[in-house]
């Protein structure tokens, strides 16, 4: 069950980076400015930011089968569209249908995870599911980029399209959304005064918060990197070719793999290494940058591959603020915790990306001004989540506390 659920999400991945290796040849093809480019990517994120709480709201209502179905339908059409796509108008309500149905992938396939393993296993099931996801990205970078050079644009995006249709008719035929005799509670109407109280609930508790500002501040290098301005940096920025620029991108990847499992792991064994993980790997990332963008000249390549590595880890740090959001919250708001905190890291992304596109325009196309945004968002992630985090960390202990006295007093 778990694994179809994942396909789904591997397949959302692979459509939302696929701009990522055609940035420059959606330029070309709609003939735009570096902010004009950046909208894609923006629209489509801003839309999924946008549609994570009232799809927590849907999968605590409908259940993961309903969404997830609505999802792969969505971000089919999205894709689909693209491929046929000619002009900029079009194209741009394209990549938005493709971010409303990606928006109702990963919260369905976390919650999957609650339902189909027990609770002791969540922090790794949920690494795991980011991990095998984000594997989307290197059919990405592998297989769509070289795909693209030998049979361009309307080929690529529609061919692609296709894993949209299978994993549809898998949710379709196979997926439960729980084991026979597991039924959850059924959720209340949905109104829009269920709406507020649930929505409220959910932003009080602190590891909520906790768990968006640490997603905010570990995502979106990452996100960026892959999704659009990566490859624009690494050829005119760099000086590499297409093929080696590709190659890093793919590198990124493989150290996301990597370090998700070794993450997934260490927190299923030690819950204390959740913050110094979370604030290490932004650490690493910032002065990994820093020491490419202030380089004179091309960076060299063993700098770039170490960044590249480090990049990798952004993905799985981000994946922590959901084990600070999910003992935060009962069953019943699960979803829309988890809706809380994806906000996080694609505001953050949607606001980078933006900005480095705006950046560009103004400065003439200089990566090292544009990408400098990036410190200002992970020093204002930080000092939200060291302000934070003590708060969240006591309410966390006061309901094991409480848990465990329940426990004893319960009457045999």
């Amino acid at each position: 069950m778990w694994s179809v659920g994942v396909a789904v999400y591997f397949v959302a991945v692979t459509f939302r980076t696929s701009l990522g290796v055609a940035a420059l040849d959606a330029a070309e093809r709609f003939e735009v400015s570096a902010s004009a480019l950046s909208t894609f990517s923006l629209l489509q994120l801003m839309v999924y930011a946008g549609m994570q709480i009232p799809v927590g709201l849907l999968v605590d209502r409908w259940g993961t089968r309903r969404v997830l179905m609505l999802g792969a339908a969505l971000f089919t059409a999205g894709q689909l569209g693209f491929a046929l796509a000619e002009t900029y108008p079009v194209a741009l309500a394209c990549r938005a249908l493709l971010g409303c149905g990606d928006a109702l992938t990963f919260i369905s396939v976390l919650r999957l995870g609650t339902r189909w393993f027990p609770p002791r296993r969540s922090p790794f099931v949920g690494q795991l599911a980011g991990l095998v996801g984000q594997t989307g990205n290197l059919v990405t970078t592998l297989v769509l980029a070289r795909v693209l050079s030998a049979y361009g644009w309307t080929a690529t995006f529609a061919g692609s399209a296709v894993a949209g249709v299978v994993v549809l008719v898998l949710v379709l035929l196979l997926l439960r959304d729980h084991p026979e005799g597991h039924a959850p509670e059924p959720v209340p109407h949905v109104g829009l005064a269920y709406v507020r109280r649930q929505t409220a609930a959910t932003w009080r508790e602190p590891g909520t918060r906790l768990g968006m500002w640490v997603h905010f501040t570990t995502q979106f290098p990452a996100m960026v990197f892959l999704l659009l301005w990566g490859m624009p940096f690494l050829i005119q920025d760099q000086g590499l070719d297409r093929a080696h620029a590709g190659a890093l991108l793919t590198l990124v990847v493989g150290s996301n793999l990597v370090v998700g499992l070794a993450y997934g792991q260490l927190l299923a064994r030690h819950h204390a290494a959740r913050t110094p993980l979370a604030l290490g790997t932004v650490a690493a990332t910032a002065l990994l940058w820093a020491a490419v963008l202030l380089w004179s000249g091309p960076a060299p390549g063993w700098l770039l591959i170490t960044l590249c590595v480090v990049l990798g880890a952004c993905g799985p740090a981000s994946m922590i603020g959901f084990d600070f959001a999910r003992p935060a919250n009962p069953p019943e708001r699960q979803g829309t915790a988890s809706g809380i905190v994806n906000i996080g890291g694609f505001t953050a992304s949607m606001t980078t990306l933006l900005t480095v596109g705006v950046l560009l325009d103004l400065t003439g196309d200089d990566f090292r001004i544009a990408l400098s945004g990036i410190f200002v968002l992970q020093a204002f992630g930080i000092s939200q989540i060291l302000r934070l985090r003590g708060r969240a960390h006591r309410r966390e202990r006061e309901r094991v506390v409480a848990s465990r006295v329940e426990t004893v007093h319960v009457p045999v």
